[in-house]
């Protein structure tokens, strides 16, 4: 007798939880800087920040490690570059255009850099410069 196929799940989304000293600090970074929104959960340790269909866990203490590094895709990285130059953010230079991505690196209060990046731009060339 024949086996029948594997059905495969489909995935739905993935969503890093960092690890954070400050949760409050942390949130407001993500919300006033980043343009975030606070799931507002009522716990003291451990939430959920998210912008359009990113989400970003925050957790004080037991869980992710320093230093983690994220990718979040966006719509257009040159507009969210502009926005981040007032808004408090952190980016750790002008954007790049990488073979894969026209990207942007913040990095967050605890060290972790988020990478931001868009579709390639073919009016720019691409860096051989190390991610």
């Amino acid at each position: 007798m024949e086996a029948a196929p594997l059905t495969k799940t489909r995935f739905e989304r993935a969503q890093p939880i960092l690890s954070v000293r400050d949760l409050a600090a942390s949130v407001r970074f993500y919300v006033d800087a980043l343009g975030f929104t606070n799931a507002g959960w009522d716990m003291a340790d451990f939430t959920v920040v998210t912008r359009d269909g990113a989400g970003i866990y925050l957790s004080q203490g037991g869980q992710g490690h320093p230093g983690t590094w994220a990718w979040i895709g966006v719509e257009d990285v040159g507009q969210l570059y502009q926005e981040y130059q007032t808004s408090g953010a952190k980016p750790r230079g002008a954007p790049r255009n990488y073979p894969w991505a026209y990207e942007l690196q913040v990095e967050d209060p605890d060290g972790h850099i988020l990478r931001f990046g868009s579709e390639p731009r073919a009016d720019l060339p691409f860096t051989m410069e190390p991610v």
